[in-house]
């Protein structure tokens, strides 16, 4: 069926005709984008106009106008109608009696509608109280009635919008600064709203509106494209959810993906990721024209009077060779000449980011155009001005991003196309891949006066995530990219082996500060094996911190901090030659002593908390405070489930356990022969006070003896965690680290954090006839990363198939 075809059968069968046609169109799989928003617009003009012809009888002093999305011609599947009813105040009886025609036959279809009924002077009066509305009649749009009437409201409301424009602009401007904080940016968010997050379809129209203004435009390059592939990207949503949503939410995004014809959810959110970024350049250089205009009408008349009428000319203060600042921007020199001058872009956007200054569209585009490629290797002046770019802070951000914006990035650096707008799906992460390594960039400039080699630090903070668009591991990977980027950008080979070192070893010391045992001399062998020298340690200790602090919140604390400093400490001593010996046993301290004779002495637990306050060590990127940290003592006459009994406990007091040691005490002369068992925790409330010693010890004595129901407790607190709606956790997996300890036998747990993990692992432990010397545990977001130091009844490692056979049965107890 024709597009008139189905316009005939709307306008013949009335609404419930529009409602067959536009179910039609709608499952149509030959038609979408923007010939399907087109035809469902006409059909509805078509529908809503017959409604109106038949309810406005003979009144002429009124026409209905399509505003907003609407009068734009953008209806999505869900798409509610925005309209007016506008009408000459002559007869307001007829007028609403009009309304109510028109309004009904709508909602009784179930079609969201926002409607309202003005006249000229009323509309333009809302429009001048409520920018939201003005805006909406910017896109203003006839569709039945007194013609007239529509275009003289049009015509006013365009001259108010361009004549209140120095007043009108700075308001819209704030309002989408306000809906960016509020909503975040739509190129970074997993799960994004394609309207109102930045770079959205929200800050697509107000650049329109801009434009409108005659006061500035926006670069047009690619950003139609954009617009109408996050309109695309709506259609496919609301059509997959039957719901009027702008929120891509993770369930749906494969759904979508397919609706569209493309490969996975990462392809879908790479595009989308790509349109926000066109959309927010433009309207970062957009809103830069808007307050440089509106300075220079400012100025304008002063200057003029003092130049007795002439001409101002706009100064340029030298920056390099050949990039100059101008009017707050940093541009190209009248003498540069990009063609002949490989290393202009380098130099330009470096002198940008030292300057704090934005570098000018027009310079981008022109160094884009003509710019010749860099030789191979890179002059050293290319390679000491990617330096000075990536060492000049947060303003790099805003420089590089210009360059993104014309490609310019992956011209010098090929390998960057794989990590570009690439997503990770992982809650730890608030940034895309490549975004993240500017960060990690920009976090490690601050730390450039620790380490004896900034240069080395920074190149490495961009590259250490470079393998994430290769398959396997990405440090692997990464390894073998970054040998070719260094001696490419012209690095010797040597430079080059560290950086490669760095790039493969990123995650060493944060891994193995917080899943290893630093007493273990196994430990500290294998983290100097790996980086060598001491000078690599150095720098491999404040990539560590940068990677973490650019990654989010969850991924760096004061504790984790005191944690890698103390291994950082050690296996320098180790890099100097200072032997490694087998750690003895620590003699129990007087406390210790006089716990396990208590606990020996009454049969039962016997606890003491000690709260200590946290080391400061680098950065709280969340601004918040680290929850208080307590040394939890525990002596109870060695039994069986002592460890699930305790972590059960703690799990039931919402206290969140970081690192614990078990260890079994002969009790001191004089005593009755026996052995107590110490367990040393360290443990932080995860919200609100710290419970009492006597309420943790009466519970541990039931949970001992079998009177509490620890599992039911934990499973009613799991119950009651929200749950996202159709999603459900990757599948936990448990491995053993081979060599990690000599020991005990590691085993790793990566799971899904929730009330307990740590009852049901220490369960599964007891069941399998293993005992836990220690355990090291990591949460990043909502992934547990635990390590437990186990060892067989006689205090020996398991054998290797044993040690399999327990990391399979603690897995798939996980599982189930």
């Amino acid at each position: 069926m024709t597009g008139t075809d189905v316009r005939t059968e709307a306008e013949d069968s009335g609404p419930g005709g529009y409602a067959a046609a536009r179910l039609r169109l709608l499952t149509e799989g030959a038609r979408s984008g923007p010939p399907r928003r087109a035809a469902l617009a006409e059909l509805t003009d078509d529908w809503l106009t017959g409604l109106f012809t038949a309810a406005a009888g003979g009144f002429r002093g009124a026409s209905l106008v399509a505003v907003g999305g609407y009068g734009r011609g953008e209806l999505s599947p869900r798409s509610d109608l925005d309209l007016l009813l506008l009408h000459d105040g002559s007869d307001p009886g007829a007028v609403a009696a009009l309304a109510d025609r028109l309004w009904y036959p709508v909602w009784d279809l179930g079609i969201a509608l926002d409607h309202s009924v003005r006249t000229p002077v009323e509309a333009r009066k809302t429009a001048a109280d409520d920018l939201k509305v003005h805006l909406g009649l910017l896109d203003a749009r006839h569709l039945a009635g007194d013609l007239g009437l529509t275009a003289g409201l049009r015509t006013a409301v365009l001259a108010d919008w361009r004549n209140q424009a120095p007043k009108r602009l700075p308001e819209l401007q704030a309002l989408c600064a306000e809906r960016a904080e509020r909503q975040g940016e739509l190129q970074y968010l997993l799960e994004p709203d394609l309207k109102e997050a930045r770079g959205g379809l929200r800050d697509a129209t107000a650049l329109r509106a801009v434009a409108a203004s005659w006061l500035a435009d926006a670069p047009r390059e690619g950003l139609a494209d954009a617009r109408r592939r996050l309109l695309d990207v709506r259609d496919a949503l609301h059509l997959a959810t039957g719901r009027a949503t702008d929120r891509l939410a993770l369930q749906e995004q494969d759904q979508v993906a397919a609706e569209l014809g493309l490969l996975d959810a990462d392809t879908l959110l790479r595009q989308v990721y790509e349109a926000a970024r066109i959309v927010s350049y433009a309207s970062d250089v957009t809103w830069r024209e808007v307050g440089r205009v509106l300075r220079s009408r400012a100025v304008r008349p002063r200057l003029r009077a003092m130049l007795g009428g002439g001409k101002p000319v706009a100064e340029r203060s030298p920056l390099a060779e050949g990039v100059v600042e101008q009017d707050g921007e940093v541009v190209l020199a009248r003498t540069a000449r990009p063609e002949r001058d490989p290393v202009l872009p380098l130099r330009a956007a470096a002198a940008a980011a030292q300057a704090g200054l934005p570098l000018s569209l027009h310079a981008v585009r022109r160094m884009a155009a003509t710019a010749r490629p860099l030789p191979t290797p890179w002059p050293a002046e290319a390679r000491e001005q990617l330096v000075t770019l990536l060492g000049s802070g947060r303003p790099t951000v805003e420089v590089w991003e210009a360059l993104e914006a014309e490609r310019l990035i992956t011209r010098i650096l090929p390998d960057w196309e794989r990590v570009r707008c690439r997503p990770q799906r992982n809650a730890v992460h608030v940034w895309t891949v490549d975004r993240h390594l500017i960060e990690t960039a920009v976090r490690a400039s601050e730390l450039t006066r620790r380490v004896s080699r900034p240069d080395l630090l920074l190149v490495a903070a961009l590259l250490h995530d470079i393998g994430k668009g290769w398959p396997g591991d990405h440090s692997l990977a990464g390894e073998i990219i970054t040998k070719d980027v260094a001696a490419r950008i012209g690095f010797d080979r040597a430079d080059a082996g560290v950086l490669a070192t760095l790039v493969r070893h990123h995650l060493l010391l944060i891994e193995s500060a917080t899943r290893r045992d630093l007493d273990d001399p196994a430990t500290l062998r294998s983290v100097a094996d790996a980086v060598g020298t001491q000078s690599t340690l150095e720098l491999l200790h404040a990539l560590t911190e940068a990677d973490a602090l650019a990654t989010g919140p969850a991924a760096w604390s004061s504790w984790r901090g005191s944690l890698v400093v103390d291994l950082v400490g050690r296996v320098a001593a180790v890099l100097a030659g200072d032997a490694v010996e087998e750690p003895e046993p620590a003699a129990p301290t007087a406390e210790q002593e006089r716990l396990a004779v208590e606990a020996h002495r009454t049969g039962g637990p016997v606890l003491a908390l000690r709260a200590q306050p946290e080391p400061v060590t680098g950065e709280e990127p969340s601004g918040e405070p680290e929850p208080l940290g307590v040394e939890l003592l525990i002596a109870v006459p060695d039994q069986p489930g002592v460890l699930p009994a305790v972590a059960g406990v703690l799990a039931v007091h919402r206290l969140t356990v970081r690192t614990a040691e078990l260890r079994t005490l002969s009790l001191p002369d004089g005593v009755d022969d026996g052995s107590v068992l110490l367990l040393n925790w360290r443990v932080a409330a995860e919200y609100g006070s710290l419970p009492q010693a006597a309420r943790l010890r009466a519970d541990l004595v039931r949970a001992l003896d079998g009177s509490l129901d620890i599992a039911g407790r934990l499973a009613e607190r799991d119950a009651a965690y929200p749950r996202r709606r159709g999603w459900s956790a990757p599948p936990p997996r448990v491995t053993v680290a081979p060599a990690a300890s000599h020991l005990a036998t590691v085993i790793e747990v990566r799971a899904q954090d929730a009330p307990g993990l740590l009852h049901r692992i220490g369960s599964a432990l007891e069941k399998a006839g293993v005992r836990v010397r220690s355990m090291h545990v990591s949460t990043l977001g909502s992934n547990a990363v635990d390590a437990f130091y186990v060892t067989s009844g006689t205090g020996a490692p398991l054998p290797a198939q044993d040690a399999a056979a327990t990391a399979g049965v603690l897995e798939e107890t996980l599982r189930g």
